[in-house]
């Protein structure tokens, strides 16, 4: 059964690129379940293809595909400390957006990007009885940039708006129960708000502004995961995920508007199913759905519902297991707050794993 739960890793890796709001990495905490000291790297790229048409005021446009291929990394190392303790430090990038309305739109030179870098350390104490506890803190670093062009009425002058690197402190909380004989986990994991305060620099028609701040929070989210043996060499395994997405706001202090807004937190559902095909091959196929952050959204980020397929494949030889996956997302429909329709868009994403026990 071993070898069949490291069949979950192949569809983490190639992890949803464009899940609610902005999020890039949900966080995961299964590395302080891993045996023994574990060493982890991963990495994975999207393509997304995001594609809409201006509204009747800005002459009902193309807008090209505006949302750009990114690559996102991770590591991590866990340890244990005697018999009931466990530890683990992570470095992801937990929100991140690169959007860019191309040449030729009624929205050329819209363009919004967000960068973030978050370390986190972990610690798992276990129970009798197959119960166990966490926490951790997590540091944050997060930086953003946008650029508005002319749009007559709505904004008269060309606009941008810049911040520095923020570095602000979160923590996160879980319980777990697990059951090995027939490979069941199920954990609940809260992991806090992340109030940034960041110092802004905005021009106006090509000129600076006076320097100001703002306050946003990347947003707290729960997470129930489980897994659980249902016959040999096989497992299914899960999630619930709750995103907090309507703390998240980036306003634009000089306009007087809010760049990025959401109406409706999201809910992420997964379930899917992993198999042991020999000693040294896994594999696993997941299917989710996103219910998205509601309408009007963000030009900036123009995401309705998502429907996803994932499929992955394991290879583990002595301590060393290679995993990869790739993940194919429709996207539903959105509209956004200058009144742009995005529809039948897509994603595709591949990711791959490697981890060392030693």
């Amino acid at each position: 059964m071993r070898n069949v739960i490291l069949a979950l890793t192949a569809s983490v890796a190639a992890a949803p690129a464009l899940a609610g709001g902005v999020e890039r990495s949900t966080q995961p905490i299964s590395i302080l379940f891993e045996e023994g000291r574990y060493l982890e790297f991963g990495a994975s790229y999207a393509s997304p293809k995001v594609e809409g048409v201006t509204s009747p005021l800005l002459g009902r446009f193309p807008t090209g595909n505006i949302a750009n291929s990114f690559f996102t990394g991770s590591i991590g190392y866990k340890a244990d400390l005697g018999d009931n303790w466990a530890y683990a430090i992570t470095l992801d990038q937990p929100i991140g957006a690169d959007v860019l309305y191309p040449v030729g739109s009624a929205l050329t030179g819209l363009s919004g990007e967000i960068k973030s870098t978050a370390l986190t350390a972990m610690l798992r104490y276990k129970f009798d009885g197959g119960f166990s506890a966490y926490a951790g803190i997590r540091s944050v670093w997060t930086s953003g940039a946008v650029a508005i062009p002319a749009l007559p009425p709505i904004i008269p002058a060309p606009y941008t708006l810049s911040s520095n690197t923020d570095q602000a402190f979160g923590y996160m909380l879980g319980v777990a129960y697990e059951k090995p004989e027939i490979a069941l986990r199920v954990s609940l994991t809260y992991n806090s708000a992340v109030k940034h305060d960041f110092d802004v620099r905005e021009t106006f028609g090509g000129v600076p502004l006076p320097a100001t701040t703002f306050s946003t929070k990347i947003p707290e989210s729960l997470t129930l995961d489980f897994r659980s043996g249902v016959a040999e060499n096989t497992l299914v395994f899960g999630s619930v995920r709750w995103v907090h997405w309507k703390d998240f706001v980036i306003p634009a202090p000089a306009l007087g508007i809010n760049i990025v807004s959401y109406p409706k937190n999201s809910m992420t559902y997964t379930l899917g199913v992993g198999r042991k095909f020999n000693d040294t091959w896994s594999g696993s196929l997941s299917l989710s759905h996103d219910t998205g952050t509601g309408n009007p959204t963000s030009n900036l980020g123009p995401i309705g519902k998502r429907n996803s397929i994932g499929v992955g494949l394991s290879y583990t030889r002595d301590a060393v297991t290679i995993s990869g996956g790739i993940q194919y997302s429709r996207i539903g429909q959105a509209t956004t707050t200058l009144g742009s329709n995005f529809d039948d868009n897509s994603t595709i994403g591949a990711g791959i794993r490697v981890g060392f026990r030693f």
